[in-house]
């Protein structure tokens, strides 16, 4: 057996990846209408960030459990496949039943469960490039992922659109009914996300444990995994208790806005998640994937948490974006806020277009940003890359023709194609394959707890400081990516 990992041919890269495409046509269709569709059924503006929890915090619990069960599997699929195939079930279902829902709760369950879906099928799909490609090729690997994300997604935001441009499809319909074009949008996603992912499934090879194990051996710089001591779990502890009894005494006390709760509950539950960690270490019950995970989390890489805080501010704009959008273009471009009228479903038509634009630049800078990692490094081309998308964020509030946003789109495909590749190729190279898969479901809880605390204090910040107009979420979005540009700056790896 060679020592290292044979380089892959595009062909075979390509089909590793073509998965990806289907993948984001859920993600997109999900991303581009599920504002839409929570507020056609009749959620309020403010209401709106709490009824995307669903999202995140699937994507918190699942991804971990995920990537730690397919790091152990090992089977006649293989050890990431078997994953791709059921969540790729679960999702094709999800998406038929979602714009089928025929009240508010039921639509955010439906999400619930898409996005447990989505996350079951994309979670195995940044491990396998890490499993199969040499350190050399994993930014390519991870760029043609960016580029079947912008490919896909562009189809799949505009879809809406097309069915009514394009077909003839209605995209208005009764008081708390979803349009005939989003319902068909969502069935042909459906099927591209299906056959998509099998087309992978078919056409990819992995490397057996034993392979794996023998590759990373091999290599003299093989990231050295820490032991995991009980006391470990004590960093932190009193004090982030401490604050969440405090955040959730002050939410009580003064009567502040219900949806600050989470934030409280959440750090609460991280901290009993650490103290049930250490007392099964002290009492030798370490042999379960709770008490891995979560020494996988206390001992990861620093360049690892050094990558948490730049990952914390970019997805943190992102899901202001992907939260907003609809509502800042259809409110300060359109002006409308009337989910049942012309000029609202016209401008969610064209975020729509906004959403497949920046997607389609994305596949664009997929092509550029190999390129500019070989001329600039690693950590220059991401902070250039993000400082785009904050322009992008941020001229929406000086541009008021709704066609010229298309220019804005520009910088945040950049960004979103950097975001989607550079991290998970500086990453990759830090852990050990024998957990790769569990790094990167421990990983995205940094993508997961920024959308968590937006959905706890966007709609707050939304009503109460910029009386309600959304088109200023859009701009602290673009605040929060020049944050996470100059978070880029601390961080510091092997093989640079």
């Amino acid at each position: 057996m060679a020592d290292q990992k044979p380089q892959l041919s595009f062909w075979q890269i390509w089909n590793m990846c073509f998965g990806f495409l289907g993948i984001q046509f859920g993600f997109a269709l999900q991303n581009g209408n599920v504002s839409r569709i929570f507020q056609t059924l009749g959620a309020s503006i403010d209401d709106i960030p709490i009824l995307w929890i669903a999202a995140p915090l699937t994507g918190l619990i699942v991804q971990p459990i995920i990537g730690y069960m397919s790091d152990k599997t090992w089977g006649k699929l293989g050890r990431r496949r078997p994953y791709f195939l059921w969540g790729a079930i679960l999702t094709t279902l999800a998406l038929v039943i979602m714009p089928n829902s025929p009240t508010l709760w039921i639509a955010a369950g439906m999400l619930w469960i898409m996005d447990a879906s989505i996350n079951v099928t994309m979670e195995p799909f940044r491990a396998l490039v890490g499993d199969n490609l040499p350190k050399k090729q994993r930014a390519t690997g991870f760029a043609m992922q960016s580029f079947f994300i912008g490919i896909g997604a562009v189809v799949a935001s505009a879809l809406p659109w097309m069915m009514t441009n394009w077909f003839e499809i209605s995209n208005v319909a009764p008081e708390g009914q979803i349009p005939d074009s989003v319902k068909f949008s969502f069935y042909f996603g459906a099927a591209v996300l299906f056959i998509a992912v099998g087309w992978t499934i078919i056409k990819t090879k992995e490397y057996s444990p034993q392979e794996l194990a023998h590759f990373e051996q091999a290599e003299q710089d093989s990231p050295v995994h820490a032991s995991v001591k009980p006391t470990i779990f004590t960093q932190g502890l009193v004090r982030n208790g401490a604050i969440a009894l405090a955040i959730l005494a002050s939410v009580f006390v003064f009567e502040l806005e219900k949806e600050l709760y989470l934030a409280g509950i959440g750090l609460a539950l991280f901290t009993a998640m650490q103290l049930l960690a250490k007392k099964m270490g002290q009492s030798a019950k370490t042999d379960n994937g709770f008490y891995h995970v979560m020494g996988d989390l206390f001992t990861m890489p620093e360049a690892m948490k050094q990558l948490a805080w730049v990952q914390f501010f970019s997805w943190f704009a992102l899901f202001a974006m992907w939260i907003y959008t609809t509502s800042a273009v259809t409110s300060y471009h359109y002006g409308s806020s009337d989910a049942t009228s012309q000029l609202f479903n016209d401008g969610a038509d064209w975020v729509g277009i906004l959403f497949a634009a920046y997607n389609g630049f994305a596949a664009l800078a997929a092509v550029v940003i190999p390129v500019c990692v070989k001329r600039m490094g690693l950590k220059a081309t991401h902070m250039l890359n993000l400082g785009l998308g904050a322009l992008g964020l941020m001229s929406f509030l000086i541009i008021n023709d709704p066609q010229l946003l298309l220019l804005s789109m520009v910088g945040i495909g950049f960004a979103w194609a950097s975001i989607l590749s550079l991290p998970y190729a500086l990453l990759s190279s830090q852990v050990p394959s024998a957990k790769m898969g569990v790094y990167m479901g421990i990983f995205n809880f940094f993508i997961v707890i920024p959308q968590l605390l937006a959905a706890s204090i966007l709609g707050v910040l939304v009503k109460n400081l910029f009386q309600g107009q959304a088109i200023y979420a859009l701009l602290l979005g673009g605040l929060s990516f020049l944050i996470a540009a100059a978070c880029m700056l601390r961080v510091k790896y092997q093989n640079q």
